[in-house]
């Protein structure tokens, strides 16, 4: 898949928990993790967290939400169940983002919410646990984003495999192709860029 995600907790208070979602995003490729005002502890959520992620990915405590910071161009996603929320089914997930969920008995806190360009809710008629949560979000990134054959119509698996990924020829660029586009930024030289 292109693009990358992390995922998050805002005021998480079950070690438990944020292990469970932390081994969850390894083993769906998360590029990192991170908490926000949480009370993680690293030993007891290692309990849950047989993977060992933390080792693995950049791992980020924040101890405040002022002090949070992503990747430039990474979409906050919050994952909240309000009448307002997007349904996960509905979503489109951006390329590069991050996904934040609350805490354990609670919601996430609206200054969070403010943060977020997109929320998202997962159609249930009541909260779940929060690392199932997280769970089924990364799985429906992974579904909707991923190259899977496609269903049948009738029960069971796929009849033929997926064909062979056909890749594209070079794209190549030309100095037409900067002129009249807007600045690229200070000391940015189209000229140098295309000789490399």
């Amino acid at each position: 898949m292109r693009g990358y995600f992390g995922v998050g907790v805002e005021r998480i208070s079950k070690s438990m928990n944020a292990g469970a979602i932390f081994r969850t995003a390894h083993a769906f490729g998360a590029s990192f993790m991170f908490t926000v005002a949480a009370q993680y502890n690293q030993d007891k959520g290692g309990l849950a967290d047989t993977s060992n992620a933390l080792t693995h990915m950049p791992f980020y405590r924040f101890p405040a939400l002022d002090g949070m910071r992503l990747p430039e161009d990474c979409r906050l996603v919050g994952v909240e169940l309000t009448d307002q929320s997007i349904e996960l089914p509905s979503f489109r997930h951006p390329t590069r983002c991050a996904y934040v969920l609350g805490p354990e008995r609670g919601s996430l806190s609206p200054e969070m919410v403010e943060k977020c360009e997109f929320v998202v809710k997962i159609p249930t008629t009541f909260c779940i646990n929060v690392s199932v949560a997280a769970a089924l979000v990364m799985y429906d990134r992974t579904l909707s984003m991923g190259r899977f054959a496609e269903r049948p119509v009738r029960a069971g698996g796929p009849h033929e495999p997926l064909a062979d990924h056909v890749h594209g020829g070079p794209n190549l660029r030309t100095l037409q192709d900067f002129q009249g586009a807007p600045p690229l930024g200070e000391g940015f030289d189209p000229e140098g860029y295309l000789k490399r």
